[in-house]
């Protein structure tokens, strides 16, 4: 399997629910270092995975939709607690659907799978892998 990974930032706030979460229940801020693994078992007519320039754009389209909000007060994330995890998928599927709509370019449909990896710092991240 041959993978390309592309990489981006975003700086959120929102807060969590249950008491797992200790003071992070509280509004806080979170910045992340975002990874964007897409991967194939063969490489296309150009010998490459995907266009890492597309990749790189899509993915900061992807990211800059969610970047400088308070995710607390987004429709979509309402009752839903956006944890590292959860904002792994978010931004899996959205990246998902835009290699289905082609915008990561025609070869780009061979794509087999995606993993995001967001670091919330130098010492703890989480992934999140989903095939397409």
């Amino acid at each position: 399997m041959f993978s390309v990974t592309v990489r981006d930032h975003m700086m959120i706030a929102h807060s969590f629910r249950g008491e797992v979460f200790g003071p992070a229940q509280r509004l806080h801020g979170a910045t992340f270092v975002v990874d964007a693994t897409f991967r194939r078992a063969a490489l296309d007519a150009d010998n490459i995975v995907v266009d890492i320039g597309r990749a790189a754009e899509e993915l900061h389209s992807v990211v800059g939709g969610l970047s400088y909000r308070n995710l607390d007060d987004e429709a979509e994330f309402a009752g839903v607690n956006t944890s590292t995890e959860a904002l792994a998928q978010v931004i899996a599927d959205r990246l998902a659907d835009r290699v289905h709509a082609g915008a990561l370019g025609d070869s780009a449909r061979a794509i087999a799978g995606i993993t995001i990896t967001l670091h919330e710092s130098h010492i703890a991240w989480a992934s999140y892998e989903r095939t397409l």
